[in-house]
């Protein structure tokens, strides 16, 4: 996959910039980057903080040749990038199911996987904002997020240099969406996220759904992705969708 960045200091949002590049004509491996977010969004029309200068805000298009059902795929093998990425600097990451990665149960970085019709196929754009400082968090967010330089000063105090996160985060994406595309790819990014995620089994969680609130225990991972969730009563809910929260202990 050629790479290809075009930077920004300010943008409203990298996966609209991302998604509009692509319905242009944008080959696979064009990143949007930038230091600064106006309208960063998650999941459901969630806002993503992103002032200037606090994290990596980043997009990139690919155009998966892999059936529409596997590509949830690549939020997962996304989320190993993003793990692999951060080990890289001192931290010790968390996959949670499906878009987050945590660090002592604190977000450190979020994943938002969008399709994109255009004249010569489907994109993906994968949007990840991954904090780089906690400095700026606002109050609302500081108790429950945290940054790569507030985890790796436990190990002692480290410069950051965000331009490195970034060039680890785009060798670490280029591999694993190899891996995905070839040979077995599917069942080696379930085995190798399965290898990084407390998520995978055995997680007593809350998952809101569309239609409600169910509990229970993650029970793996379907050949798609989705969440296996054992409840109470033995039986098992397959979620291709949903909110997932961990519950504490009573």
């Amino acid at each position: 996959m050629n790479i290809t960045i075009l930077r920004f200091d300010n943008i409203d949002s990298t996966n609209t910039e991302a998604a509009n590049q692509a319905r242009q004509g944008a080959d696979e491996g064009l990143c949007v980057i930038a230091s600064q977010q106006t309208a960063g969004r998650g999941r459901h029309g969630r806002t993503w903080v992103s002032e200037k200068g606090s994290g990596l805000y980043f997009s990139i298009v690919l155009r998966p040749k892999i059936e529409t059902q596997f590509l949830p795929l690549i939020t997962l093998m996304t989320g190993i990038a993003v793990y692999d990425t951060l080990k890289e600097f001192g931290v010790e990451p968390d996959i949670k199911w499906v878009n987050d990665i945590l660090v002592r149960e604190r977000k450190i970085s979020g994943i938002l996987a969008e399709t994109v019709e255009t004249a010569t196929g489907l994109a993906v754009v994968v949007g990840i904002g991954i904090n780089l400082t906690s400095r700026n968090f606002p109050d609302e967010i500081a108790d429950i997020a945290t940054s790569i330089e507030s985890e790796s000063m436990m190990m002692g105090p480290r410069a950051l240099d965000p331009l490195a996160v970034e060039t680890k985060l785009v060798a670490f994406i280029g591999y694993w969406y190899e891996i995905l595309l070839g040979e077995n790819g599917r069942s080696e990014i379930i085995q190798n996220w399965r290898q990084r995620s407390s998520y995978f089994s055995g997680k007593s969680v809350r998952v809101t759904l569309p239609t409600g609130t169910i509990e229970g225990t993650t029970d793996g991972l379907e050949k798609n992705g989705a969440l296996r969730v054992k409840t109470p009563n033995g039986s098992v809910t397959i979620v291709q969708a949903g909110d997932v929260e961990k519950l504490r202990s009573q």
